[in-house]
């Protein structure tokens, strides 16, 4: 049975060697890694966060891969990189370089990669890159440079990718690069750029975010034949630029944090490729619906940080990044402005029902009757409206806000349908006491009082005579004069002033005054606020109950009493409440009388419990300790055979760069290094993609 036992563990241990010799990296048998560093692979070396302020001796000369970032490396000298003819990968990024001497690159004749972003680099020299004919990528974003010399980047002909974005430059030598593909120029100071300024015919890539444009050269991006990419968010441009209705091709577009104004159909009507696209922070209002129609392909959207009207224009656009799978990009910051009912919803979980759009109703043809008949020309500002003058029985103040609110007349492209059923174009309950609500011709919302109310919504209710009782009542035509400001949601102690109207009328003014004073009170001071002219909603706080308030609205920096509009509130009786109130709510009895329940039941538990264990420790004599719990005696033989056990020791960990790095304002850049192994060689290695 022993020698069974023996051979079956020679066979299992005489293949572990070589199995051990399979999984672990090469770079644990190679004796040439320098000091410091990590080899998971012969040609692959990595050096992090060495703290050394020099380059590492001993590197092989058949190393390819050579990253150096975060070092703390001071200065270069071409003595440094003598015997490595070889390498093609060279990270010098978050060091302390602030210069590159002349020439010393020169002894990499192989070089295709080289990164030297995030460091303090003030000046391009004319022969800092001599020698280097085969580079492809060059990455000197996030430092200080301020000036480049015009042939600096001379002899660089293969060049693919030149990032220099976050620096301090002010102007830009004349890249002649026939195959440079992507430029980033992003967070310099470029307020313009001309087409002698990129001679890069097949550039695909062109970042010009935050440079300060004021506007965009035709002819340079009318040469840049084979552009796919374009970000010029973040600048000065006051109009859509034309240039971008005649370029085909663009997939990706940025026109973010410009101050352009609303976009028109034609201005995109040409871009129908795109798959990405940002017009966030353009101070939007919303989007024509021809929209969805204008680009087939487009995978990710960002309308963050626009004042959106979520109204019924605006309806389709949920519905229409549902139907296409689009992607949208920040969506918690892209809510709705207005109206009050939707103000800081996300725009993106609305439902069809939320922007109020038209919805059939019948009404009875002998209670409300449409017309297409003209309305009387008025020369007030509010609409006309088509209404039933109420008989005494019929007095509009007893109507309950639940009941069903009159269709608004009937337009010539309706017409043919029946005139029994019409649209409602708000959100239900938008009017109060029958009033009619619709929108105008900027989507604002509008309402049509009925004879006895009046303000923004109908909710003021004027007390008059009723009208005595007539067998026929002839149809007139109420015209209805809206305030400019009113006041909602009256409550004991707060009063909300609706200024919509005040500020739409005046769209030349900086500011509103705003006054109001008791009129029930001892104290009828007036007290004054200054409010933009930006705010159409002011509530006022910690008023008297059952008062009536004088609220005036007048031109910020006016004389008193110029252009000054008022109205008067009443804020509600203050509700009776106190120690001595009883409220019985049957829910808490119904609460109440189980959980005591329940505890008296815990309790009877407990007790129980304990006289069991009192009895069982009598009966016990003397082994109580063993019935509860374990003797100190094992509890002290348990720690000491702990102690003599020897605790496997963790092994210690080299902490790797994040695969990303921020720097300033800019985005996250992805850093030339992408597939590693940590310095315990305990994973396989990757050779990096770079492009």
């Amino acid at each position: 049975m022993e020698r069974e036992f023996f051979i079956t563990m020679k066979a299992f241990l005489t293949p572990l060697p070589f199995l051990l010799l399979l999984i672990l990296p090469e770079g644990i048998l190679s004796s040439n890694c320098p000091k410091d560093c990590s080899c998971s692979t012969p040609e692959s070396i990595l050096c992090f966060q060495r703290r050394s302020s020099t380059i590492p001796k001993g590197v092989p000369a058949f190393t390819k891969s050579l990253y150096l970032f975060a070092n703390g490396i001071e200065g270069l000298t071409a003595k440094d990189f003598s015997g490595m003819e070889n390498l093609e990968m060279l990270d010098l990024s978050q060091n302390k370089l602030t210069e590159i001497p002349d020439r010393v690159f020169e002894p990499l004749t192989s070089l295709r990669n080289l990164d030297l972003s995030s460091n303090q680099i003030t000046h391009i020299s004319k022969i800092c890159f001599h020698g280097m004919a085969l580079l492809e990528r060059l990455y000197l974003y996030s430092n200080l440079i301020k000036t480049i010399h015009p042939a600096a980047f001379d002899g660089l002909e293969h060049l693919l990718e030149l990032k220099m974005q976050g620096n301090q430059l002010t102007s830009l030598p004349a890249l002649a690069m026939p195959r440079l593909l992507l430029l980033d120029l992003r967070f310099n100071v470029l307020n313009s750029l001309g087409p002698s300024d990129l001679l890069t015919p097949n550039l695909e890539s062109l970042k010009l975010g935050g440079v300060g444009l004021t506007s965009l050269d035709n002819e340079l991006i009318g040469n840049l034949k084979n552009l796919h990419e374009l970000d010029i968010s973040g600048n000065q441009l006051e109009s859509f630029p034309s240039v971008l209705k005649e370029t085909n091709g663009l997939i990706h577009l940025s026109l973010a944090g410009n101050p352009m104004g609303p976009l028109m159909v034609q201005d995109l009507q040409n871009l129908g490729e795109l798959q990405e696209l940002d017009i966030s922070s353009l101070s939007l209002q919303g989007l024509p619906e021809e929209f969805s129609q204008l680009f087939p392909h487009l995978r990710k959207l960002t309308t963050a940080e626009n004042p959106f009207n979520c109204l019924c224009n605006l309806a389709w656009f949920p519905r229409w990044l549902r139907a296409q799978s689009i992607t949208l990009e920040r969506t918690e910051e892209t809510r709705c402005h207005f109206p009050p009912i939707n103000a800081g919803k996300v725009l993106e979980r609305l439902e069809h029902r939320d922007f109020g759009c038209p919805i059939t109703t019948t009404v009875p043809s002998n209670t409300v009757k449409t017309t297409t008949s003209p309305p009387v020309p008025v020369t007030t500002l509010s609409s006309t409206a088509e209404a039933e003058v109420p008989g005494a029985s019929d007095d509009l103040t007893h109507i309950d806000d639940d009941s069903l609110l009159p269709p608004v007349p009937a337009s010539p492209s309706s017409s043919s349908k029946d005139k029994g059923e019409d649209q409602h174009f708000c959100p239900s309950h938008t009017c109060l006491n029958g009033g009619i609500c619709r929108l105008d011709q900027r989507g604002q919302v509008e309402c049509t009082c009925p004879h006895g109310t009046s303000g923004m919504y109908c909710e003021v209710k004027s007390h008059q005579p009723a009208l005595p009782p007539q067998t026929d009542i002839p149809r007139a035509t109420v015209i209805v004069n809206t305030p400019d400001i009113s006041s909602n949601e009256v409550t004991a102690t707060s009063i909300l002033v609706d200024l919509h109207r005040y500020i739409e009328m005046r769209p030349y003014i900086r500011g509103i005054r705003l006054t109001y004073r008791n009129l029930s009170g001892p104290d009828r001071r007036p007290i004054q606020l200054s409010l933009p002219a930006s705010f159409p909603e002011y509530r006022l706080r910690g008023l008297k109950p059952n008062s009536t308030y004088a609220v005036c609205a007048s031109p910020l920096g006016a004389p008193s009493g110029i252009d000054s509009v008022c109205t008067e509130a009443h804020t509600a009786p203050e509700s009776i409440s106190g120690t001595d109130a009883r409220v019985t709510d049957p829910r808490l009895t119904t609460m109440l009388v189980p959980a005591a329940a329940i505890l008296l039941l815990l309790l009877l538990i407990a007790i129980a419990l304990g006289v069991v264990c009192y009895l069982r420790r009598k009966r016990a004599n003397g082994h109580l300790d063993l019935d509860c719990e374990p003797s100190q005696q094992e509890l002290s033989g348990d720690k000491a055979g702990l102690d003599n056990m020897a605790l496997p020791q963790k092994q210690p960990q080299i902490m790797m760069p994040e695969p990303a790095v921020q720097t300033s304002n800019l985005e996250y850049e992805v850093l030339l290094l992408q597939d590693h192994c940590t310095s315990n060689n305990n994973m396989s290695s990757h050779k990096p993609s770079y492009f």
